[in-house]
């Protein structure tokens, strides 16, 4: 072991120990199959205690080696059966949460190698930087120093108490704090892993994509990252302030504390266990889902099963996201974003679809004043398609393909924007997942060969794709345009809409689906 402050040379065998030298602290990591993995390093103070509901501390520094060959406690979360549709198991979890993991093949290289921060998805409630769908040998292998990290979830992370306590103004965008508070670490320390801090790319699929869209408006978070990648997620996602509080009263009812007690109710939210309330989220849950017609129609917005989002406070996070990032708050930042063509077909599998047309209009007034309109241009592009399929297109635009188009439109003008389609439907199941939300990952990840995610794409997903969507990501997180073999995939330019279908290869679009985008967008 080398004390001095340069970081060891990465050894050559298998399954031996490699130590770096960071700014925080020394690591050591594991070498396995040419790449090294550091593993559960904090980078904010454990959020406990009193640091419960407040803003993530300074992260620990330490003497000596530090080991870093295990992965660190997720946020705690109910069990979910996402878990086993996507390859994972029970991870161990704890409210001391805040950990990162850094994958490398070269500590020390000749020239610093661009960075690629992941956030996880999971409805800001679930999920965690070390599942194993999330693992970054081949970015790694890809010569890129991939880090992926955990963020605090739920009532933990995205509760808004400012209304019982001007103290915890904020609470409810912990998690977006969280992940600030990883990009800082990753600013000050990923040179020790060969990284580049002035070449960081950050990415995330569903949540994780909720949250880059969002980072590119915060302005805790400007200068630490250097492009996007927005993966299924909008940038409207956050809640307005009283929608915040409102949600706040109703998780203290499932809990039954009351919100005019004020001083008590703080206190007692501090001292609860964390079973008590991953069980109250649980209710509360469970009560928003138990009539998705009627959640619609109280909240106005599909996104509200989700009961803890960000908050629009007007600090953390602009009032008015999207406005901002028209207005330049992330000039100079490349975008790639983009849908999967069936979003909604994983949510589908959670609650009942319309069986007639008359149950289907019904639906679509509490999307739409037009719904009659709304379904003739629907079946228009899809001539045939049952009550189910159309709702599945309806909402996959109102919740994803829109909002992604939004924010693209919105960048355009400040900086390169590629946008994509991922089409490719999965054998999987039945066939009945098609190209649903987060169905991608796998193929972004370079992961379709792995068994354990067979129940998610099949035993023969096309290899072709995952390489040419993997090499893609890649190359925009070097500072290259995203190539793919046989399409071009340029950039957006003034009049233009160029989408990169993804399914059984890769094809250049213009504006696909676009009756049906002009219906919830205006054209330019």
């Amino acid at each position: 072991m080398t004390d001095d402050t340069t970081p060891a040379p990465a050894p050559a065998a298998d399954d031996e120990e490699v130590v770096v030298h960071a700014p925080a602290g020394s690591l050591r990591g594991r070498w396995s199959d040419g790449v090294a993995r550091f593993a559960g390093i904090p980078f904010a103070a454990a959020p406990v205690g009193p640091l419960r509901f407040m803003p993530p501390g300074a992260p620990p520094r330490w003497d000596g080696v530090r080991e870093a060959r295990h992965f660190g406690p997720i946020c705690p979360q109910n069990p979910s059966l996402m878990d086993a549709l996507f390859g994972g198991e029970a991870e161990r979890w704890d409210e001391d949460c805040l950990f990162l993991n850094v994958w490398t093949t070269d500590p020390s290289p000749a020239e610093p190698l661009p960075v690629m921060v992941w956030i996880h998805g999971g409805g800001f409630e679930m999920g965690s930087g070390s599942s194993p769908l999330y693992h970054g040998e081949r970015f790694a292998h890809s010569d890129v120093v991939y880090v992926s990290i955990n963020y605090r979830l739920g009532s933990l992370g995205f509760l808004e108490l400012g209304g019982l306590d001007p103290a915890l103004a904020g609470s409810g965008n912990n998690g977006l704090r969280d992940q600030v508070a990883a990009l800082e670490w990753v600013r000050d320390n990923i040179s020790a892993f060969g990284g580049d801090a002035g070449n960081v790319t950050i990415f995330g699929e569903s949540a994780g994509a909720m949250s880059t869209a969002l980072l590119m408006c915060m302005p805790s978070a400007r200068g630490l990252f250097h492009r996007v990648v927005v993966q299924s997620g909008s940038i409207g996602s956050a809640r307005e302030p009283e929608r915040a509080h409102g949600d706040a009263e109703e998780f203290l009812g499932h809990l039954g504390l009351d919100p005019a007690e004020r001083a008590a109710t703080v206190t007692a939210l501090r001292d609860l266990p964390v079973a008590e309330m991953l069980a109250a989220h649980g209710r509360m849950s469970a009560a928003r889902m138990a009539d998705p017609e009627e959640l619609i129609a109280r909240f106005d917005n599909p996104l509200a099963f989700l009961p803890f989002r960000p908050v629009r406070d007007g600090d953390t996070v602009p009032h008015e996201p999207l406005a901002e990032v028209a207005g330049g708050a992330a000039a100079g930042i490349p975008l790639l974003v983009g849908t999967n063509l069936e979003e909604w077909k994983l949510f589908a599998m959670m609650a009942p679809s319309p069986q007639d047309t008359e149950a289907l209009l019904g639906r679509m007034k509490l999307l739409t004043d037009e719904p009659d309109a709304t379904l003739a241009a629907y079946l228009a592009e899809q001539p045939g398609a049952s009550p189910a399929e159309v709702e599945c297109a309806a909402l996959t635009d109102v919740v994803f393909r829109v909002p992604a188009t939004d924010l693209a439109d919105a960048q355009a003008p400040h900086a390169p924007v590629w946008q994509y389609r991922f089409d490719w439907r999965s054998p999987a199941l039945g066939g009945i997942l098609g190209a649903a939300h987060a169905l991608e990952i796998p193929f972004v990840f370079d992961l379709v060969e792995d068994h354990r995610l067979h129940v998610l794409v099949g035993p023969e997903a096309p290899v072709e794709l995952a390489r040419g969507m993997h090499e893609a990501w890649v190359a925009f997180a070097s500072g290259r345009s995203p190539e793919v073999p046989g399409a071009e995939w340029p950039a957006r330019s003034e009049g233009t809409r160029p989408v990169l279908c993804m399914g059984d290869g890769f094809t250049l679009c213009e504006d696909p689906q676009g009756a049906t985008r002009a219906l919830w967008t205006e054209l330019p």
